[in-house]
């Protein structure tokens, strides 16, 4: 996320001066320096973990905090220990919340769908139309129809994921108050588009669109075992369209946290995506597990209207774009997944 909404703010407004921070922990991150470089976007190699590092970054209006384990089992899978998630997502956004009480600079966070209820989320009631689910009774607050709303409930168990985002949050409002920066919260559905690394447990789209063309098994998990689990998904440039209003026209009145996804009208089930990737690649084996994984819901799809109400946001690039953005992406980087996972 961090390397596109760069690119994209730079073309938005060609003299804004941006400065990357990456670890670079992450395997095939290093692959953005040279599309930063053709905008003369700086990088600096450090770690918002480590206080000395943020302390040595030079003064900035805004900050954009995009840094985190994105996996909702981060932590409860073994990839990734408990502490080592704390440390990114929360501890981290702790240090620049310190930089921008400094500089009164102000922060935009992108957080999570994740930070709602997984008990509820597991709970809402699906009946099964074609080969995906779609809702069926609407008994919890903040759903309805098109999307789960910010008043949707973000009580425990979220995963240890969702809860350091919702703690970063509760940080965030704080520190504005006390100390009056401005500040922005974006909770965020799934992300697609292409050069996203993928994984099965984070940007599934990439994930299952370079599987198929790899030629790699595939897995429905949970859910009966037949993928009618239901996502939207937005195109990063779609939310950076969102970030440049924030950061040029914020509304003093505006909602600090608002829900940001593609929709209803951007879903897809896994059999759909399933179905979209056969016609474009050829067949490919996929299996079938009824067992559940933690966390897991049958439908999560966000419920924009306050994006719309309060900025006039609506999502540009369709589903069908996203997905052929990433197939051709897929077929000029063959053995993608090994390169990034």
């Amino acid at each position: 996320m961090g390397s596109n909404v760069a690119l994209d703010l730079k073309n938005q407004m060609e003299n804004l001066d941006i400065i990357g921070l990456d670890n670079f922990s992450r395997k095939g991150s290093e692959t953005s320096i040279s599309r930063l470089a053709t905008k003369n976007i700086a990088i600096i190699r450090g770690d918002i973990r480590c206080q000395s590092d943020i302390d040595a970054l030079p003064k900035a209006d805004w900050v954009i905090d995009c840094a985190a384990n994105p996996s909702v089992l981060a932590g409860l899978d073994g990839d990734s220990s408990s502490r080592h998630l704390m440390e990114h997502n929360l501890h981290g956004t702790i240090n620049l919340l310190e930089y921008c009480r400094k500089y009164k600079a102000g922060l935009i966070l992108l957080s999570t769908s994740r930070v709602y209820s997984a008990n509820d989320l597991a709970s809402i009631s699906v009946k099964i139309r074609g080969n995906r689910y779609e809702v069926d009774k609407i008994d919890i607050q903040g759903l309805s129809k098109i999307g789960i709303s910010e008043r949707f409930a973000t009580t425990s168990p979220i995963s240890l994921y969702g809860a350091s985002k919702l703690a970063s949050e509760q940080l965030i409002l704080e520190y504005s108050y006390h100390y009056e920066f401005p500040v922005w919260i974006n909770r965020c559905g799934v992300l697609a588009g292409a050069g996203q690394f993928g994984k099965a447990d984070q940007g599934i789209f990439s994930y299952w669109i370079h599987s198929f063309k790899e030629k790699k098994p595939l897995k429905y998990i949970g859910f009966e075992g037949k993928g009618y689990q239901v996502r939207d998904a937005f195109h990063p440039r779609d939310l950076s369209s969102l970030l440049y209003l924030q950061i040029t026209k914020p509304n003093p009145i505006a909602s600090k946290i608002i829900n940001l996804g593609g929709g209803l009208e951007n879903s897809l089930s896994l059999s759909e995506l399933n179905d979209w990737c056969e016609k474009r690649f050829g067949k490919n084996e996929v299996l079938s597990s009824q067992k559940d994984r933690p966390m897991d819901a049958p439908w999560i799809v966000m419920d924009t209207n306050t994006a719309h109400d309060e900025w006039n946001w609506h999502v540009q690039t369709k589903i069908e774009e996203i997905l052929e953005e990433i197939a051709i992406f897929a077929e000029k980087n063959s053995n993608w997944l090994s390169q990034v996972s």
